[in-house]
């Protein structure tokens, strides 16, 4: 059997231009990355302004486990089944980080027949966005410290400085650190901190904003430190917006491929949904529903983070109204989820399984939660039973759910086609009254605790003292009316790991609050959720190789 990066090398691809034209896309508003890549023309979203939007289909899932859901997979292997179909489809995802590439969890790419391309190129540089965000972010950095050897007429409180260096690669030897030591010239000497490029706030900012001039404005309010009396000193105190921009001038303008089908793919930006907002840009978004009938985007993660940041910080910002949702699941994730260990997934167990589905149900009643039509699709493997596939389905169409099987990483777009048939019938039956989880005037202790309770189904929160103080600190700035980006551990719907299925009787921690003000929301990290991951003990770098005709292997 091909491995993923073999059946991706393969692939039968057509220039990007032939791949635009789809789009209605000319010439003039493409800049070539090579034959395959392309980003758009910073005037191409104004061409299409006068264009009423296609339908936004959101895909996400159940908390991930190592019996593997295949989130991305199912996104693109639905955009191929509705081209498939005849229909004018694009899909929307963000950009892999070099991170979880090397590390453990593998690219960002979809899996088996339902994969965008080139493969290798977007697992790894692709076309320089993330270096950018990375060059900008430690731009500032290095402002923020020549300006407190200089003199520091800003006052800033070298013990208050919040900003932190990042690079995009899991580093744990770099979570704290101690800089400016040496000679005097070489700097103040104080503590700092390393997180990586897709948790960063700057990352945030450019999936957020809408324009190079809303981009600017928002890297102008971010917060470096803090005087000793708790004034707020920022990137436009420093005078480095400019020069940040300037970096990220390429970067803010969304990039196009394909899939292995042929279909469109707009790829642009990449934050964690873990730590991050965890959701494509929304120019990438709002161009292609400008550009295509039928826009399929997904969110980092299970619905408990990727799709509530999607719901109660994209779409509250942007204006986006989600018209479905998709959530993917399998059988063995599930069975997982109820007590099965990994190496006996393969084997029927009913018991297993409806012990374990109470994840599934969770996020169902989530999704719903927001007025979204929500579609619950199996990602179907070679030793899932007719009698697992039969209860799953009666279970979710006893809950109001439409339900399909997914073959989609072994068929491709002809795996996807009962999968799209149910979207286009829930768009064409079903209307999404969507609505965000929590008003804005809510404080920011409400909108924390509306999350945990709703969402997670916890009991309530408890804050550290750090925390509290945080929150009260930042509400009288200013920024209570700002939503909440929750930090917490993918793998619960609680904060801690281990606790499988749908916990309860247990509460949230809060340890450490801060705000993003150029991104627009207040962080409040759980658990011991890390801003820089570090790699395992045997992490996929020591299997990725290249050859001396340039071929690349090991990447997945």
């Amino acid at each position: 059997m091909k491995s993923d990066i073999e059946i991706a090398q393969a692939a039968s691809l057509q220039p990007i231009g032939l791949v635009a034209e789809k789009l209605g896309i000319s010439e003039e508003d493409l800049d070539y990355y090579g034959k395959y890549k392309a980003k758009f023309s910073d005037s191409l979203y104004g061409k299409l302004a006068g264009r009423s939007d296609g339908k936004l289909v959101l895909v996400t899932a159940i908390n991930p486990t190592p019996a593997g859901e295949g989130k991305t997979t199912t996104t693109v292997g639905l955009g191929q089944a509705l081209g498939k179909m005849g229909k004018k489809a694009v899909i929307a995802l963000r950009e892999p980080s070099l991170g979880p590439c090397f590390g453990i969890k593998g690219g960002a790419a979809g899996g088996g027949n339902a994969q965008v391309v080139p493969m290798e190129d977007l697992n790894l540089h692709f076309t320089g966005d993330f270096h950018a965000i990375t060059s900008a972010n430690n731009l500032l950095a290095a402002m923020l410290d020549n300006h407190l050897m200089q003199g520091n007429t800003l006052n800033i409180d070298p013990k208050q400085i919040v900003w932190k260096r990042c690079e995009d690669m899991n580093d744990r030897a770099l979570r704290n650190i101690v800089i400016g030591l040496g000679k005097k010239t070489d700097g103040v000497v104080r503590e700092d901190h390393f997180i990586i490029t897709v948790t960063s706030e700057i990352m945030a900012i450019l999936c957020l904003a809408d324009d190079m001039d809303d981009l600017k404005k928002r890297l102008a309010k971010i917060i470096v430190a803090y005087t000793p009396d708790g004034k707020p000193v920022t990137a436009e105190d420093l005078k480095a917006v400019g020069a940040m921009a300037a970096l990220l001038r390429d970067a803010i303008r969304p990039n196009l491929i394909q899939t292995l089908e042929n279909t469109p793919a707009i790829v642009h930006g990449g934050p964690f949904a873990n730590i991050a907002h965890g959701c494509n840009s929304v120019r990438a978004t709002k161009t292609a529903l400008k550009l295509a009938d039928y826009v399929i985007t997904e969110a980092g993660f299970g619905a408990d983070l990727g799709a509530e940041k999607f719901f109660d910080i994209k779409c509250r910002m942007a204006g986006l109204k989600p018209d479905a949702a998709v959530l993917v699941a399998t059988v063995r994730a599930l069975k997982y989820n109820g007590g099965v260990p990994k190496d006996e997934l393969s084997k029927e167990d009913l018991d297993a399984l409806k012990r374990g589905i109470v994840n599934l149900e969770k996020h169902i009643e989530n999704i719903q939660k927001y007025g979204v039509p929500c579609i619950v699709t199996l990602n179907r493997f070679v030793s899932d039973t007719d009698a697992e596939l039969a209860f799953v389905k009666a279970f979710c169409e006893e809950r109001g759910c439409e339900f399909a099987l997914s073959e989609v990483w072994e068929k491709g777009g002809e795996g996807g086609i009962e999968l799209a048939e149910k979207v286009l019938e829930t768009l064409e039956n079903k209307e999404s009254h969507f609505r965000p989880l929590y008003e804005d005037g809510l404080g920011l202790r409400e909108k924390i605790g509306t999350i945990a309770r709703e969402i997670y189904g916890a009991d309530g929160v408890t804050y550290d003292a750090a925390a509290a103080k945080q929150l009260d600190r930042l509400t009288e700035l200013g920024f209570g009316s700002f939503p909440v980006c929750m930090a917490k551990t993918q793998y619960s719907l609680s904060d801690d790991a281990a606790k499988l299925g749908r916990p309860s009787g247990f509460t949230i921690n809060i340890r450490e609050v801060y705000v993003s003000a150029g991104a627009g929301f207040v962080v409040a990290l759980t658990g011991a959720i890390m801003t820089m991951p570090g790699l395992p003990k045997s992490p996929a770098a020591e299997r990725i190789d290249v050859n001396a005709d340039g071929v690349i292997t090991g990447l997945f």
